[in-house]
Protein backbone atom coordinates (compact mmCIF):
# COMPACT_ATOMS: atom_id res chain seq x y z
CA UNK A 1 0.00 0.00 0.00
CA UNK A 2 1.17 3.54 -0.70
CA UNK A 3 2.57 5.71 2.05
CA UNK A 4 0.43 8.39 3.70
CA UNK A 5 2.48 11.04 1.88
CA UNK A 6 1.80 9.46 -1.53
CA UNK A 7 -1.89 9.13 -0.73
CA UNK A 8 -1.98 12.78 0.37
CA UNK A 9 -0.57 13.85 -2.99
CA UNK A 10 -3.14 11.72 -4.81
CA UNK A 11 -5.86 13.15 -2.56
CA UNK A 12 -4.72 16.68 -3.40
CA UNK A 13 -4.93 15.90 -7.14
CA UNK A 14 -8.42 14.43 -6.67
CA UNK A 15 -9.44 17.55 -4.74
CA UNK A 16 -8.15 19.69 -7.59
CA UNK A 17 -10.53 17.93 -9.97
CA UNK A 18 -13.43 18.08 -7.51
CA UNK A 19 -12.92 21.81 -6.99
CA UNK A 20 -12.52 22.37 -10.74
CA UNK A 21 -15.82 20.59 -11.42
CA UNK A 22 -17.53 22.60 -8.70
CA UNK A 23 -16.13 25.84 -10.13
CA UNK A 24 -17.36 24.89 -13.59
CA UNK A 25 -20.88 24.42 -12.21
CA UNK A 26 -20.74 27.69 -10.26
CA UNK A 27 -19.46 29.62 -13.28
CA UNK A 28 -22.21 28.13 -15.44
CA UNK A 29 -24.89 29.43 -13.09
CA UNK A 30 -23.18 32.81 -12.81
CA UNK A 31 -23.17 33.10 -16.58
CA UNK A 32 -26.88 32.16 -16.69
CA UNK A 33 -27.87 34.95 -14.32
CA UNK A 34 -25.48 37.57 -15.71
CA UNK A 35 -26.14 39.99 -18.50
CA UNK A 36 -25.85 37.97 -21.75
CA UNK A 37 -24.37 40.99 -23.53
CA UNK A 38 -21.60 41.42 -20.95
CA UNK A 39 -20.64 37.86 -19.93
CA UNK A 40 -16.91 38.52 -20.18
CA UNK A 41 -17.01 41.13 -17.42
CA UNK A 42 -17.37 38.27 -14.92
CA UNK A 43 -13.86 37.05 -15.73
CA UNK A 44 -12.31 39.99 -13.93
CA UNK A 45 -13.70 38.70 -10.61
CA UNK A 46 -12.72 35.05 -10.99
CA UNK A 47 -9.11 35.42 -9.70
CA UNK A 48 -10.52 36.86 -6.48
CA UNK A 49 -13.55 34.67 -5.94
CA UNK A 50 -12.29 31.20 -6.91
CA UNK A 51 -9.38 31.01 -4.42
CA UNK A 52 -11.70 31.74 -1.52
CA UNK A 53 -14.24 29.17 -2.69
CA UNK A 54 -11.38 26.64 -2.81
CA UNK A 55 -10.35 27.68 0.70
CA UNK A 56 -13.91 27.32 2.01
CA UNK A 57 -14.16 23.88 0.38
CA UNK A 58 -11.15 22.63 2.35
CA UNK A 59 -12.15 24.32 5.61
CA UNK A 60 -15.74 23.04 5.51
CA UNK A 61 -14.99 19.49 4.41
CA UNK A 62 -12.13 18.99 6.86
CA UNK A 63 -14.02 20.50 9.78
CA UNK A 64 -17.43 18.93 9.13
CA UNK A 65 -16.39 15.55 7.67
CA UNK A 66 -12.81 15.23 8.90
CA UNK A 67 -11.50 14.96 5.35
CA UNK A 68 -11.83 16.51 1.92
CA UNK A 69 -13.26 14.35 -0.87
CA UNK A 70 -9.75 13.39 -1.99
CA UNK A 71 -8.64 12.47 1.52
CA UNK A 72 -11.81 10.44 2.09
CA UNK A 73 -11.22 8.50 -1.15
CA UNK A 74 -7.64 7.82 -0.04
CA UNK A 75 -8.84 6.74 3.44
CA UNK A 76 -7.16 9.66 5.21
CA UNK A 77 -8.51 11.91 7.92
CA UNK A 78 -7.42 15.17 9.55
CA UNK A 79 -7.21 15.02 13.35
CA UNK A 80 -5.80 17.08 16.18
CA UNK A 81 -2.57 15.66 17.54
CA UNK A 82 -4.49 14.68 20.69
CA UNK A 83 -6.76 12.46 18.54
CA UNK A 84 -9.89 14.61 18.58
CA UNK A 85 -11.64 16.17 15.59
CA UNK A 86 -10.17 19.47 14.47
CA UNK A 87 -11.68 22.76 15.63
CA UNK A 88 -12.80 25.64 13.41
CA UNK A 89 -9.64 27.69 14.12
CA UNK A 90 -7.48 24.67 13.25
CA UNK A 91 -9.39 24.11 9.98
CA UNK A 92 -9.14 27.79 9.09
CA UNK A 93 -5.41 28.15 9.75
CA UNK A 94 -4.21 24.79 8.39
CA UNK A 95 -5.79 25.51 5.00
CA UNK A 96 -4.50 29.05 4.46
CA UNK A 97 -1.82 27.91 2.01
CA UNK A 98 -4.43 26.19 -0.19
CA UNK A 99 -6.01 29.47 -1.29
CA UNK A 100 -4.00 29.60 -4.52
CA UNK A 101 -2.83 25.92 -4.59
CA UNK A 102 0.88 26.78 -5.05
CA UNK A 103 1.77 28.10 -1.54
CA UNK A 104 1.25 24.62 -0.13
CA UNK A 105 4.58 23.63 -1.70
CA UNK A 106 6.35 26.23 0.45
CA UNK A 107 4.34 25.15 3.49
CA UNK A 108 5.58 21.60 2.93
CA UNK A 109 9.20 22.65 2.19
CA UNK A 110 9.43 24.80 5.33
CA UNK A 111 7.95 21.90 7.27
CA UNK A 112 10.62 19.56 5.93
CA UNK A 113 13.37 22.04 6.81
CA UNK A 114 11.96 22.16 10.36
CA UNK A 115 11.76 18.34 10.32
CA UNK A 116 7.98 18.23 10.58
CA UNK A 117 5.08 17.46 8.26
CA UNK A 118 3.82 20.88 7.13
CA UNK A 119 4.44 24.20 8.83
CA UNK A 120 0.72 24.91 9.28
CA UNK A 121 0.05 21.40 10.54
CA UNK A 122 2.75 22.01 13.14
CA UNK A 123 1.31 25.40 14.11
CA UNK A 124 -2.26 24.08 14.37
CA UNK A 125 -1.20 20.80 15.99
CA UNK A 126 -3.02 18.74 13.38
CA UNK A 127 -2.03 15.57 11.56
CA UNK A 128 -3.32 13.53 8.64
CA UNK A 129 -3.82 9.90 9.63
CA UNK A 130 -5.13 6.65 8.18
CA UNK A 131 -8.90 6.42 8.46
CA UNK A 132 -9.41 3.12 10.23
CA UNK A 133 -13.20 3.23 10.27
Amino acid sequence: MATVFTRRIIAYIIDFFVVSAFMWIVSYFIFLISNPNDVHSIYQYIPYVVPFLIYFYFVLTEKLAGASVGKALMFLQVKSKNGSDISWPQAIVRNLTKIYWVPIIFDWLIGKILKTDRLLNNITRTIVVNDNS
